[in-house]
């Protein structure tokens, strides 16, 4: 097929852009650079030139905190900008992918959030993605709605790195040990989206690595995959405040992604290990 990728410049789009390379898929990437998808009249413009069958919409404003200042430049690219791709894909007859996440969901609940759970977005990030998913869902004749969370992998800040430098600057760490959720390793998901792309199951989908846990927890994985020994101490979020609320509890029940693509992401933990052994052996 022929693949056009959003946002191919950041962690999420450099996976999907090798992964789909990998399944000998005509790919075109393109970063903010080539193609900002707030203009309608760009998005149109690549669709021409490029003629995908499939986009991967991996363009995403995803500062948390700073997103509670500056709304409207988050609405611009998790909103307008999937409007705009919807709206160019309605056009041309493309099926649009586009990679959203659980803070769309408040974290009110205490089991696992399914694809069709109410949402109810406790910041203006998770309100900017709710948007986007609106715009979708109302414009996009085809689409895969995929939510995912916690993401880790080569090529662009993420908790994992962050872990590391702050072990590397401090004698002792605190890491929030009461918000839940399931970190996913870029590469794991990237493969997964290849997957349902191929299977021709359009709908909404929750792909993350299997199992949960908190960042305190998921800080002391790190420290214990790296072999590096410094000392953590959990805290709570009250103790811990932030510009932006977060959920509680974000935890994705995946239901029905093995029943389409026939297999579940690996284990957190086991994903983990394997970006540190390919973090080992190669020059990210």
């Amino acid at each position: 097929m022929r693949i056009l990728v959003t946002g191919a410049g950041g962690m999420l789009g450099q996976a999907v852009t090798r992964e789909f390379q990998g399944r000998n898929h005509t790919v075109t990437a393109l970063n903010h650079a080539r193609l900002d998808i707030t203009g309608l009249a760009a998005v149109k413009q690549a669709l021409a030139e490029y003629t995908p069958e499939v986009i991967i919409n991996c363009a995403a404003y995803t500062k948390v905190d700073q997103a509670e200042t500056d709304y409207e430049a988050a609405v611009q690219v998790n909103a307008l900008g999937v409007r705009n791709l919807a709206l160019a894909c309605k056009e041309t007859g493309a099926v649009l992918v586009h990679i959203s996440t659980d803070y769309v969901f408040d974290g009110q609940k205490n089991e696992p959030w399914n694809i069709y759970d109410a949402r109810h977005p406790v910041n203006a990030y998770g309100r900017s993605k709710y948007l986007g998913e609106r715009f979708l869902e109302t414009i996009a004749p085809r689409y895969y709605l995929v939510r995912t969370s916690w993401l880790f992998g080569p090529g662009g800040p993420n908790f994992v790195e962050t872990i590391l430098k702050l072990a590397r600057e401090k004698d002792t760490l605190t890491v929030v040990d009461d918000q839940w959720g399931c970190p996913t390793y870029t590469i794991d998901l990237a493969r997964a989206l290849v997957c349902l792309v191929e299977s021709g199951c359009y709908g909404v989908y929750h792909i993350t690595n299997q199992g949960a846990t908190t960042w305190y927890r998921f800080a002391q994985e790190i420290l214990a995959a790296a072999g590096v020994k410094t000392n953590i101490k959990p805290i709570t979020t009250a103790g811990f405040p932030r510009p932006a609320r977060r959920p509680a509890y974000s935890v994705l029940d995946p239901f029905p992604l093995k029943e389409t693509i026939g297999y579940l992401l690996p284990p957190w933990q086991e994903a983990l290990k394997r970006y540190f052994a390919e973090r080992r052996n190669t020059d990210w």
